[in-house]
């Protein structure tokens, strides 16, 4: 939810997409027909959209992973998965989502650390707030990593997404925590994929801006805010990710615009910084806040 590194620019493409930094993967493109899929936050939004997109693709096994476990076995059970009850903040409950997924269908090949959550506020805001919102939005990636990491080294092949927000690449008003988090999520996709992208493993970084879910539009669904114009469905954000994956691109952006809003931060930083303030003003003076 939110808003803006690639060197080949010709790989944008003309639908909701995509870029890469052009790193060298090895092997063919992957295919998610036949493949063991775990989503964290699955039980609704983008995970769920994922789990669904995912059986159309024909995955083999597809595990939902949610804090809300009703929530997720309802998932699962639309689309022929395995519903594991999972607190992505407590790293033993994501080793022993590994585990279980593992001892179910034997290995895992592409892991999505999805799960995200979102905490208005700035510098105000309380320690347990900052320490929660890293956990989830950022550590979770760090366990699900160290979890998964060794078996798909061993096989040389394995595939990470990791959800964060166009707020990773750019900011994000009225949320501090979920600037910074953001940020550090992409950082450690990043990270990933220039330390393990020549033993095979594969990582995909999501950031979209608006998405038309509760954390964007509340549990009632009318809240409006400046990202509601521009928002898109969580089954465009799947699609996009169906792409992606399949082209092996880092950067999956089912906004395209961000990926320009990202370039003139790079070109001209305080340029940008003033045209954030001014958003800034004019979502403070629509919105209030």
């Amino acid at each position: 939810m939110a808003f803006q590194a690639a060197e080949d620019t010709s790989l944008v493409d003309d639908g909701r997409l995509f870029v890469s930094f052009g790193l060298p993967w090895l092997g063919t493109n992957v295919k998610l027909q036949g493949k063991v899929v775990v989503v964290t936050g699955g039980a609704t939004g983008i995970g769920a959209a994922l789990c669904r997109r995912f059986k159309q693709e024909g995955a083999r096994g597809i595990v939902v992973a949610d804090i809300d476990g009703d929530g997720a076995g309802a998932v699962a059970h639309e689309t022929g998965g395995l519903a594991v009850t999972t607190d992505v903040a407590v790293e033993a409950d994501v080793i022993r989502l590994v585990e279980t997924s593992t001892a179910q269908y034997g290995s895992i090949d592409l892991f999505c650390s999805n799960a995200g959550i979102i905490v208005p506020g700035g510098v105000e805001t309380p320690d347990e707030q900052w320490q929660r919102v890293w956990e989830v939005n950022v550590l979770a990636h760090v366990y699900a990593a160290r979890a998964v990491l060794p078996a798909m080294l061993s096989r040389g092949e394995g595939y990470f997404l990791h959800t964060a927000s166009a707020a990773g690449l750019l900011s994000q008003i009225g949320s501090a925590t979920y600037a910074v988090s953001k940020h550090a999520a992409v950082a450690f996709a990043e990270w990933l994929a220039i330390t393990h992208g020549g033993q095979g493993i594969r990582v995909s970084c999501l950031c979209p801006q608006g998405v038309r879910t509760k954390m964007l539009l509340g549990e009632h669904g009318d809240r409006q805010t400046f990202l509601t114009a521009g928002s898109v469905s969580a089954e465009e954000v799947a699609e996009a990710v169906v792409k992606g994956i399949d082209a092996e691109h880092f950067l999956i952006l089912p906004h395209p615009e961000v990926l320009e809003y990202f370039r003139r931060k790079a070109n001209d930083y305080d340029r940008w910084i003033g045209g954030m303030r001014r958003l800034q003003a004019k979502v403070k003076a629509e919105f209030g806040g």
